[in-house]
């Protein structure tokens, strides 16, 4: 039975929390597994929250200007995109925001709904240079990963404008493997961890997340011992079950409408979307024709999945 011990940890900022770990004793060979496999799932399997679009009064693209706003939209674009949140979401919600200058625009002044709260409160925005005034809503949801404006542009609200997403709570990993031999000769390894996150999680929840997902992904394996013609069931049975449950609603980047629809109907993830058919989203309500062929399209695009037209 290994241990994990904290070797150092540090707040640089509120939006860079590090912290450096031990993991042993390990045998040989083992220490180079668990790191890259913890080190993936920290960077890409975490779930975070982003703004990924973004409605400013007067504003119909990205190149133009505010009268009396220092910044350019295309500058404020990117300022949003630093603002980091943390909570639980589970759905596509809007914050606004009302300011009346002139007068330094912060986080702060988001009216966040409830459940969401502010990593940096100061994280800067923009900057009113007369007596003016400025209003927006910007959309925040869940998901993985980092995901650029082009994947939001056809599912945002109408007069919304996409935001390059950056959902990943944990900033950077490192890790090393150091050897020793014990009192009987034979040879051990510590694995080294070095954690960097956002501020939105402490870097010990993060590895403490991470090791609970691979602990689902190898669970999985169990069930197939000593089975060997029930294999090929066994594990199309485990990707249902298991992956297709971690892909939540927002990976399939619908459109608020759609998804809202799905969500009324109580579907959360990709493994639920699967039980039903074509024929049956169109029963949902508010559920048309043209949601039930984005559904597929997304569907067969991003994880190369047809599905059914009809009931079985």
């Amino acid at each position: 039975m290994f241990q994990i011990q904290c070797l150092n940890s540090k707040v640089e900022n509120s939006t860079n929390i590090l912290g450096k770990f031990c993991i042993e004793p390990l045998k040989k060979g083992q220490g180079v597994t668990i790191g890259n496999a913890l080190r993936r799932v920290l960077l890409s399997d975490l779930p975070g929250l982003s703004i990924v679009g973004v409605h400013i009064n007067n504003v119909s693209h990205e190149f133009s200007t505010i009268p009396g706003l220092k910044e350019d939209v295309i500058e404020i674009l990117l300022n949003l995109k630093q603002i980091i949140f943390k909570g639980d979401l589970t759905e596509p919600s809007i914050a606004r925001l009302v300011f009346q200058g002139p007068g330094v625009v912060t986080a702060q002044n988001l009216e966040l709904p409830d459940g969401i709260t502010l990593v940096e409160p100061c994280q800067y925005i923009g900057s009113l240079m007369a007596r003016t005034s400025l209003e927006m809503e910007v959309l925040i949801e869940p998901g993985y990963g980092y995901l650029t404006s082009e994947q939001f542009i056809n599912r945002l609200p109408q007069g919304f404008l996409a935001v390059d997403a950056v959902f990943m709570p944990v900033r950077k990993v490192n890790f090393f493997v150091e050897t020793s031999r014990n009192s009987s000769f034979s040879v051990t390894e510590s694995l080294i961890l070095e954690v960097a996150t956002d501020g939105s999680i402490k870097p010990m929840d993060a590895i403490t997340n991470a090791a609970l997902i691979l602990e689902d992904i190898f669970a999985s394996f169990s069930s197939t011992q000593g089975i060997s013609s029930q294999i090929p069931k066994l594990v199309e049975e485990t990707k249902s079950q298991n992956e297709y449950e971690n892909i939540m609603l927002a990976d399939l980047l619908l459109s608020v409408r759609a998804y809202n629809a799905l969500k009324r109907a109580n579907v959360h993830n990709l493994s639920e979307l699967l039980k039903y058919s074509k024929e049956d989203l169109l029963e949902f309500k508010n559920f048309g024709q043209k949601s039930a062929e984005e559904v597929c399209e997304s569907l067969q695009k991003n994880f190369g999945i047809v599905l059914a037209k009809t009931k079985n």
